[in-house]
């Protein structure tokens, strides 16, 4: 080991000394002079003349290399300096960060004619840290400092000015369009203001080090005369709005537990501007929604004591609110919006009565059926849990070990610490397994069971039954449909509450934030109306973009001859089915598509092995496709004939429930869209949009996550294969469990690219890729990960190959809504409504599009993202192309949130999640079958 401590083992010490050496000649012993040891004491080393103390570590042995070379070298004059100035004093030198950058300042001083006034500053601040030894040579007149940027004294600390000059922030992302009618718009954002310059993030350790992070909570919280009574804590990093005095701040407390002291260091580690602070932010507007007495359920809060009751249903909706801040093009913004949580007002154990009473012998499988899987809600300490499992050996009248070692029953656990009574001690438990944590300090992470009681639990939420209920959605909407103007004055609502709790805004106060007083304002756009192609005529799509009169009275630009099909049906459902064939046969005509007699199939009754038996003989290679009518809504038997028509043997079907067709006055619209979708099934196609751009090829990718089953995501692809983008290529591919990102959509591309070959026999000059399903979390990793994949495909099909390649982020499960401002009151923008600046994103090239109308509640826009962009194309073209393929999904003659590829998607994916279960055949894969 070295003695005398110079640099790690005595290393730098010894090639000093054999530095400072003279230079020995070949020959030469060195007995005239003997280098010292480097295992020998300091004290017992011998010099010729009294030194200063010499340098220490690594930084030392360039220090040593640079002087020499200095004293070797003729000294240059330096601007503004003395030539015949000695060399630089050496200072000495440590491993320290600030010491190497004294040393880099004054080489530069030596080198560069000129430095820059941020740089030099930092330098010489850098300098002045540790005090230099006394000098042994002359050394150069005193040179004025360079001028310091503002708010840069020579009291901060280095490593502060050094992290913000580490945050270099991206360039603003502005591609905004020119092209459509301005309009004014409004948003619900509200903007920021901060005071501060921005927000310090220091590094806490403790010495010797503490595992539990309440006791780290308890030893920070003993010093606030210091860090002061506002911060953010998480155990390791502490957040303040204040510096403190030092770069490095050394506290002392006591640990509770043994009394051993403690050694706490506060290390200044960034300085965080304002805009780059929007995590904290919003951990600090959750501390205000807890003081305004919110309740969190699920992600958002919500207000229990005023509540809106559904009497009729025994259900309630609890208002709430959604808060986000994020930074937007337009600056530091809070994101508000109205938000409903739905509960029951009947316990748990009232469902477990009435499913008992309805189902004697198997009431636990029903119970586990119903139960299992869902949130229910303790409105005790209003929490939510998720049910695992119901454990019927146990009640509350069973025991359970406190803390202390204390025995206590559910019973008197729950009279004593929420003062209710258990009335029945005979029901069973539920069990909620939360997700299991790793502590500081432990190996395994703890596994924890709660047990909860069914008659304290609400059910939260709605099934699946309720849904399907006409009459209970039409209640509830009357609450949670809620009109733009609404929206509007929620938000302002929220506000008022904010600024009128005096504990509310001196949060944000403390923080230096402050809300602006209403929602954001800005100008938008309104593209033109696009119009809609017929095989011999064009219509407008109108102010609502709906054009369905149009669509059941213009010929079709391609009708397929429905010549061979057959229509099968049970007894019951006869007449219904005379009836369908009949309204088929006129309806057809006006659409343009000739139809003929079908074949009619009776089957003696409604099995599911009497359908697949009837589809195994009726079905042949001159059969176009099968229809079937089926007396109820039943899933297995759907996905019975959809898997046998899709994997076993591939023909287009179409599924009837015999109640959309059992009224009469509704039968001919109903007959209608039902003899479009067949038209597009055997490959048809129904209207169009002008497209202007040559070898386009538009794809949509969309993911479906199986919950049944093996828990399988399941990809969608579909690709245009013509022009006008009405012809289209789907393939699907099943992934491992809950797996976003698209493994094989290499090989969807690929083959969507051979088929687009063989319709056209050239090959793509642009691809544009719609891709649904991706959230913020998976934004880069999909784009990256994928957009690679989308790449390699290329020269599978030509080693010069290279088309321009654009891949397009649609989201639609936003909190973003866009109000049109007509006067003083609010209303949804129109169709074609695009917002491309200041609500989007500051880094990204983004904008938000409304495509659909709605006459009630308030719209949602639809967010695009274009993570890759090859194609050139402006941001006009690339908004106006989004806005026209919503126009182009053919289940629906108008405009839809999502471009028609991503709906196409979509439907294949869902259809394969939930029915069929695995990949379709690839015989149907140039036909839209499963519409």
């Amino acid at each position: 080991m070295a003695s005398g401590g110079y640099g790690r083992g005595g290393r730098g010490a010894l090639l000093l000394q054999a530095l400072s050496q003279p230079p020995r000649k070949p020959g030469d012993n060195g007995q005239e002079e003997k280098p010292a040891s480097s295992l020998a004491p300091a004290a017992e080393q011998t010099s010729p003349a009294p030194q200063a103390p010499a340098p220490m570590g690594r930084g030392a042995v360039l220090a040593s290399l640079l002087n020499k070379q200095a004293a070797s070298q003729p000294i240059q004059p330096t601007p503004g300096g003395d030539a015949s100035a000695g060399p630089a004093v050496p200072r000495p030198m440590g491993r320290g960060l600030a010491s190497m950058q004294a040393l880099l300042y004054d080489r530069s001083r030596q080198s560069l004619p000129q430095s820059t006034a941020r740089g030099t500053a930092v330098l010489q601040q850098a300098s002045q840290v540790a005090p230099a030894p006394a000098p042994t040579q002359p050394t150069p007149p005193a040179q004025p400092p360079p001028a310091r940027p503002q708010g840069e004294g020579p009291g901060s600390p280095p490593s502060s000015r050094l992290a913000r000059m580490s945050l270099d922030r991206k360039d603003v992302v502005q591609m905004h369009g020119t092209d459509g009618k301005p309009m004014h718009l409004c948003a619900n954002y509200i903007r920021i203001k901060c005071k501060n310059s921005g927000v310090f993030q220091y590094h806490v350790d403790f010495n010797p080090n503490i595992d539990a992070r309440g006791m780290r909570f308890k030893l920070i919280n003993e010093h606030r005369d210091v860090i002061g009574f506002t911060k953010a804590f998480d155990g390791s990093i502490l957040f303040l709005p204040i510096q403190l005095p030092q770069q490095e701040t050394v506290l002392t407390g006591v640990r509770h537990t043994d009394g051993v002291p403690v050694t706490i260091t506060i290390r200044l580690t960034k300085v965080i501007p304002p805009e780059s602070c929007h995590q904290l932010y919003n951990i600090i507007f959750r501390k205000i929604m807890g003081i305004l007495k919110m309740v969190q359920v699920g992600r958002y809060f919500y207000n229990p004591y005023t509540p809106f009751g559904v009497p009729q249903h025994k259900l309630e909706v609890w208002p709430g609110y959604i808060t986000a801040v994020s930074e937007q093009e337009g600056g530091l913004m809070l994101l508000a919006d109205a938000s409903h949580r739905v509960l029951t007002t009947e316990t748990v154990l009232d469902k477990l009565y009435t499913i008992v009473q309805r189902n004697t012998h198997g009431f636990r499988d029903e119970l586990i059926r119903t139960l299992v899987g869902t949130v229910v809600l303790t409105r005790y300490n209003n929490k939510t849990y998720r049910v695992d499992d119901i454990v019927w050996n146990k009640d509350p009248t069973h025991t359970f070990q406190l803390a202390n070692g204390e025995e206590m029953s559910f019973i008197d656990y729950y009279k004593k610490n929420y003062n209710l009574t258990i009335k029945d001690q005979g029901q069973p438990l539920l069990i909620h397994r939360p997700k299991a944590k790793m502590q500081q300090g432990e190996r395994k992470p703890k596994l924890e069971v709660i047990c909860l009681i069914p008659e304290l639990c609400y059910m939260s939420g709605l099934n699946d039954a309720l849904r399907q209920d006409f009459r209970v959605m039409k209640d509830l909407a009357a609450h949670t449909r809620v009109t733009p103007e609404q929206r509007r004055l929620t938000m302002m609502q929220f506000l008022e509450h904010v600024n009128s709790h005096d504990e509310a805004r001196g949060e944000l106060e403390k923080w230096g934030l402050q809300l602006d007083s209403k929602i954001l304002d800005f100008e938008g756009r309104q593209m033109r109306q696009e119009e809609i192609q017929f095989r011999s005529n064009k219509v407008m799509s109108g102010h609502q973009a709906d054009w369905s009169r149009a669509a059941t009275n213009e010929h079709v630009i391609t009708a397929v001859p429905l010549k061979t099909w057959v229509v099968m049906y049970t007894k019951r459902d006869h007449s219904k089915a005379i009836d369908f064939i009949d309204t088929m046969l006129k309806v057809a005509g006006t659409m343009g598509i000739d139809c003929s007699q079908p074949t009619r199939f009776e089957l003696k009754d409604d099995r599911v092995e009497t359908y697949i038996r009837a589809l195994r003989e009726n079905i042949n290679p001159r059969l176009q496709i099968v229809v079937a009518i089926c007396p109820t809504s039943r899933d297995d038997r759907y996905s019975a004939i959809k898997k046998t028509c899709c994997v076993e043997s591939p023909i287009p079907s179409q599924v009837i429930n015999a109640k959309t067709i059992s009224d009469q006055k509704k039968l001919r619209s109903v007959v209608q869209k039902i003899a479009l979708q067949i038209n597009c099934k055997l490959g048809g196609e129904l209207w169009a949009v002008s497209i202007p751009l040559k070898g386009l090829m538009v794809i949509g990718v969309d993911i479906y996550h199986d919950t049944a089953g093996k828990k399988q995501s399941i990809c969608g692809f579909v690709a245009s294969m013509n022009k006008n983008c009405t012809r289209w290529y789907s393939r699907c591919m099943i992934q491992p469990v809950s797996q976003e990102l698209v493994d094989g959509l290499k090989v969807c591309l690929v083959s969507a690219l051979t088929k687009y070959h063989e319709t056209n026999h050239e090959l793509p000059e642009k691809i544009i890729v719609f891709r649904d399903g991706v959230g913020d979390g998976q934004l880069n990793t999909v784009a990256d990960y994928e957009v690679d994949q989308l790449r390699s495909c290329f020269t599978h099909l030509g080693e010069n190959y290279s088309p321009k390649l654009s891949v397009v982020i649609v989201q639609k499960r936003i909190n973003t809504r866009i109000f049109a401002a007509n006067g003083r009151q609010m209303e949804n923008p129109p169709s074609g409504t695009v917002a491309d600046h200041t609500i989007t994103r500051r880094d990204k090239y983004d904008y938000f599009l409304v495509s659909q109308h709605v006459r009630q509640g308030t719209v949602s826009p639809t967010h695009y993202i274009v993570v890759s962009d090859d194609s050139g194309m402006k941001p006009d073209h690339m908004q106006r192309l989004s806005y026209k393929m919503t126009h182009l999904y053919y289940n629906w003659p108008g405009t839809v949130r999502v471009p028609a590829p991503c709906q196409y998607a979509h439907k294949l994916a869902q259809l394969v999640g939930q029915h069929i279960h695995k990949e379709p055949s690839q015989e149907l894969s140039d036909r839209l079958f499963f519409l």
